[in-house]
């Protein structure tokens, strides 16, 4: 059970043995923690009373409603939304109402590609996939049948400084990285055709090389895009989205700048800087005011790129668990985290060291002081464009494994959310956008965990490389796969070729399981021992097509027959993790007899009515 302070004593490891947290341990995060107060927002779920007054409950659009003391009078019929409740003295204090399940549309049952953008390159990319390849897929995928795409995290990282890889370890998780951008899209390029067809030139170049240099990629398409707006400058539309756009873009937009002149690591900086509310940061912003204006343009140009894939076939984000201790999220939140600490996992079978993953947490109490802003604006930008959400480690909105500084990752333990708000804020949000959500529940979940998920519509996630029971028996409530970005491919897989990098690399795989997976896969059909790659995909997707699971996924690298998968966890020193792009173009993919034919299997799999309850309409 967890204390005060929400640090759990003990825990089940990936055995089912009990382990008791160090007393030492326990002392520690309670001191970085620090002493919890109960401030925050009234949550009420809709249809249940409001808190009682006397006092005055003011909507979101500004109306009052006048309540007295007695409960006969709290209303029930509330909208949904971020209200106040104001006493007689005039102290206000949040009152959010939320609905009790999040968008799920009625008899929707569909199927899509997981596209890692950056790997999908046309003829006409840059040296990496851009959003103008990603519409290519997503209108191809509309035309055989699919109902949306997922892609990978599209976060921004630092401007200045080499290019993060990792799309699990943005600088921020509510704005977007504008290396994704297709120049020649963007309003003016028109008029500097001599800079963008040198640009595009130079960018095409890069083309022939298999992994993707992004640091090139950027300084190419930056060049390019400076020389844009020198020549054209934004127009009335950017001026009035501009206008319409909360604090928050300034205040990313002046750290990009900031980054561009003292480095991409704010802690590095002058002190004076370290406060983003500091009179020396406003100074900054106010003397670089154009550089400023660029790069909210460069958002305001990834929201339209983006926002025009959605038009055509929902688009899926990928909402990362944390964000970059040095970057801009922590920068403008860094009171609310425990910047000392990093959140990760205890041993398992997998990995019996456990693991780091480098990104800090929010300090439970102090994230519901805040109202949850910090929540709700994260999970708000990554559903704009509606479609849906996919929430990595979705598990983290119930507790996560604190790391402290200097600590090994077995030397952790866990600290408990508050996971009943967290959950009806999500639904509030998913309802609002229109967006389905699904939660990555693999690995270690809790006893609870999925039952909490499910009564929130929020769909669980099942994985053929993870399931031992046939496809037909998963819930439909969820979206299936056959892998991820994190597992083997299903070439990969099949040749024995994963398992041969992953020994190569010192990396200790789980042959066994390997094994047993080869062997499940081998039974589909039944696929014999010299069947080729392109056979072991088919006879994949097959199985998954048994599955009448609301949404079903495909890979491009699958649909490409790539050995290769995008990351191998724990190799980022040694391998181009993050940086491969797919071995064929995208319209030698779309052209592919593989890609045709799960296409063919997908569609025929969710051409029928879904057996899954529902609450709402198709809203796209």
């Amino acid at each position: 059970m967890p204390d005060e302070w929400g640090v759990e004593g003990s825990y089940e490891d990936a055995d089912g043995a009990t382990r008791r947290v160090p007393d030492r341990t326990v002392a520690r995060l309670r001191d970085i923690i620090g002493r919890p107060r109960e401030d925050g927002p009234l949550m009420v779920q809709a249809g249940c009373p409001a808190p009682t007054g006397p006092g005055e409950i003011v909507l979101e659009d500004g109306t009052p409603i006048s309540v007295d003391a007695t409960a006969e009078s709290a209303p029930t019929d509330l909208p949904l939304g971020y209200h106040a409740f104001v006493d007689p003295e005039g102290r206000s204090r949040q009152l959010i109402v939320t609905p009790p399940r999040c968008h799920l549309p009625a008899g929707w049952r569909a199927w899509g590609w997981a596209a890692q953008v950056y790997a999908t390159r046309s003829a006409r990319s840059w040296g990496m996939g851009d959003l103008a390849d990603l519409a290519g897929v997503a209108a191809w995928s509309r035309a055989r049948g699919g109902g949306f795409v997922l892609v990978n995290p599209l976060g921004a990282v630092a401007p200045a400084g080499p290019q993060q890889p990792s799309p699990y370890f943005p600088a921020s998780r509510r704005f977007r990285n504008p290396l994704y951008l297709r120049v020649e899209d963007v309003p003016g390029a028109e008029l500097v055709p001599e800079v963008v067809e040198g640009a595009a030139a130079a960018g095409r170049s890069l083309n022939q090389y298999r992994e993707i240099d992004r640091d090139a990629v950027w300084r190419i398409k930056l060049e390019a895009l400076e020389a844009i707006w020198r020549t054209a400058g934004a127009g009335a539309a950017f001026d009035r989205w501009y206008d319409e756009q909360p604090v928050s873009l300034r205040r990313f937009a002046t750290w990009a700048v900031l980054t561009e002149r003292h480095g991409p690591r704010w802690r590095d900086w002058p002190i004076v800087l370290h406060d983003p509310h500091a009179s020396a940061v406003a100074a900054a912003a106010a003397a670089a005011g154009d550089r400023v204006r660029f790069h909210a343009w460069l958002q305001w140009l990834v929201a339209r790129q983006l926002g025009a894939v959605a038009r055509d076939l929902p688009v899926v984000q990928d909402l990362p668990i944390g964000f970059d201790p040095d970057g801009f999220d922590a920068w403008e939140w860094q009171d609310l985290l425990a910047l000392d600490v990093s959140v990760g996992a205890p041993p398992d079978e997998f990995n019996r060291q456990g693991q780091y993953w480098g990104l800090p947490p929010f300090v439970p109490w102090k994230l519901r002081a805040a109202g949850y802003q910090p929540f709700v604006e994260t999970i708000r930008a990554s559903m704009v464009a509606g479609g849906g959400l996919r929430v990595d480690h979705v598990m983290g909105l119930f507790r996560l494994w604190w790391i402290a500084a200097g600590e090994s990752p077995a030397d952790g333990a866990y600290v408990r959310y508050p996971a009943e708000d967290l959950l009806a804020l999500m639904a509030l949000e998913s309802q609002r956008s229109g967006a389905v959500v699904v939660g990555e529940d693999l690995g270690t979940v809790e006893e609870g965990v999925r039952p909490m998920l499910a009564e929130r519509d929020i769909l669980s996630y099942r994985l053929l490389w993870f399931e031992e029971d046939d496809p037909s028996t998963w819930p439909p409530t969820s979206m299936a796969a056959v892998t991820t970005h994190d597992l083997p491919t299903v070439a990969g897989l099949w040749d024995g070729s994963d398992l041969q990098t992953q020994r190569r690399l010192g990396l200790n795989p789980n042959e066994r399981s390997t094994a047993a997976i080869q062997a499940r896969l081998a039974a589909t059909g039944p696929l014999a021992p010299e069947a080729t790659g392109a056979e072991a995909v088919v006879a994949a997707y097959q199985l998954l097509a048994r599955a009448p699971s609301v949404m079903l996924t495909a890979t491009l690298e699958d649909a490409a027959v790539e050995a290769e998968r995008p990351n191998i966890p724990g190799a980022d020193d040694l391998r181009p993790n993050w940086s491969l792009a797919l071995p064929v173009t995208l319209e030698e993919l779309r052209a592919g007899p593989t890609a045709a034919r799960i296409g063919d299997i997908l569609t025929e799999a969710t051409r029928g009515p879904a057996d899954a309850a529902s609450h709402s309409t198709v809203t796209h």
